[in-house]
């Protein structure tokens, strides 16, 4: 039956594919922001208050399925992007958006460099654009608001992209088990994008990627795929540098039926400030998978499982820089006879994320019960949507039984016989716009 559900939304054109809900923390922890579907909500976690959007871009809202979401290093900027071919970016002090790009394809990945002067962002055929922000996060327009294209990963769909802790470069992972790193130069328009190096070990495709570093020294890249491994890279020499089987760590807490190498897929990693602790998230895994990172002697170990409720499987990870909780949403929109009242999430929240667990037994890191999420009830209802347990549950369980098989038939590389081939094209959502 699951199988069969997510048979069902590929036949229905190809464009309504399972989209997971995402979740991003501010870098300060002034706020906190949730995609589901066409949805962005956002909190304030200063004021304890949700966030009203509004919009000087010319631009409408969201339309379809967001599939990236991120803040700058600094967040002052945040952008979002998705399935409508639209790239939003906000700036975070008022939350109005200021600059509304459209893209010819479907956008799968975004990111702001350090500086906030450039939005990139990767559309479905595996091509990097870039937009000039001006000065200072936005505040001086650009000549030229035209998305200009960098390099590509042709024809393969980038998952992840990310700008290096020192800003020199950009990580693009994709569908096809590749990791590029690309040099920016210092005028990117202009300047040429070499190759660094790939970052070549996956078997399957590369979900996530982050990079993580010392407080002092060299940054490391950390990736997530659906060979259900997690990997540290030297990505500057393309070295692979340790690798955490997470199916041999899991195995027994999941159903035998649930141990099959596409069913434990990473869906997302989120390291530490300081690099030592890094978070997984596991395709059919009711909680968190915790490895400790030892950045000097470039070995990743195995720590701990934080277990959740039976009905919860984290599909995004978050963490800032200032504050010690670990932010995870539970969520998809594109589901078959989905209605768009039936975009609720669940929010779960683990403290002490920051602190090494093996401490002492007051650090362990534990999930927060409803009662005691910061902000309450207000901060539940801005983020997921609705407080009726009931209805949440109701709605969720066929999100559950989808997160199961959906992470890997999303992203594993599909072929389809020439009939199958045609009618997805009839259907499909990537045309080019006439000008």
């Amino acid at each position: 039956m699951e199988d069969a559900a997510v048979e069902e939304a590929e036949v229905s054109g190809g464009a309504a594919e399972f989209a997971p809900a995402l979740v991003a923390a501010h870098p300060l922890g002034r706020s906190v922001a949730v995609a589901v579907g066409p949805e962005l909500r956002v909190f304030d976690l200063k004021a304890s208050s949700a966030v009203s959007l509004s919009d000087n871009s010319g631009g409408g809202s969201h339309s379809d399925a967001i599939r990236a979401i991120s803040f700058s290093a600094n967040g002052a900027l945040f952008a979002s992007a998705g399935d409508d071919k639209l790239v939003k970016v906000w700036k975070t002090d008022s939350w109005c958006c200021i600059r509304t790009i459209t893209s010819e394809k479907r956008v799968s990945a975004v990111a702001i460099s350090n500086d906030g002067t450039y939005v990139t962002f990767a559309d479905k055929f595996g091509v990097i654009w870039l937009v000039t922000m001006g000065e200072s996060g936005g505040e001086q327009e650009p000549t030229d608001n035209k998305p200009v294209s960098i390099f590509g990963h042709y024809c393969s769909i980038i998952t992840s992209m990310k700008f290096s802790p020192d800003g020199r470069f950009i990580a693009t992972a994709d569908r096809d088990f590749k990791i590029r790193i690309t040099s920016l130069p210092k005028k990117p328009l202009r300047g040429a994008h070499e190759i660094q190096s790939f970052c070549l070990g996956h078997t399957d495709f590369v979900s996530c990627i982050a990079f993580t570093c010392l407080s002092e020294g060299p940054s490391f890249l950390l990736s997530g795929g659906g060979d259900s491994t997690v990997r540290l890279w030297d990505y500057i020499n393309g070295c692979l540098l340790d690798t955490c089987q997470v199916r041999d760590k899991v195995g027994e807490l999941l159903e035998p039926n649930e141990t099959e190498d596409n069913n434990l897929s990473v869906a997302d990693i989120c390291p530490t400030n300081d690099g030592s602790l890094v978070a997984v998230a596991i395709q059919s895994l009711n909680g968190v998978m915790l490895l400790a990172c030892d950045l000097i002697a470039k070995k990743l170990s195995f720590l701990k499982v934080v277990t959740t409720e039976k009905c919860y499987i984290p599909t995004s990870l978050s963490s800032s820089f200032s504050a010690d909780l670990l932010w995870t949403v539970m969520g998809a929109s594109n589901m078959p006879n989905q209605a768009t009242s039936q975009l609720c999430t669940r929010l779960k929240i683990i403290p002490h994320f920051k602190k090494d667990p093996l401490a002492g037994c007051d650090h362990v890191p534990t999930v927060l019960e409803d009662s005691e999420v910061p902000h309450g009830e207000k901060l539940l209802l801005a983020l997921q949507g609705s407080l009726d347990i009931a209805k949440q549950e109701e709605v969720l369980a066929s999100v559950l039984a989808a997160l199961k098989v959906s992470m890997h038939k999303m992203l594993v590389k599909k072929h389809y016989s020439e009939e199958r081939r045609e009618q997805r094209k009839r259907g499909r959502n990537d045309k080019k716009i006439k000008k």
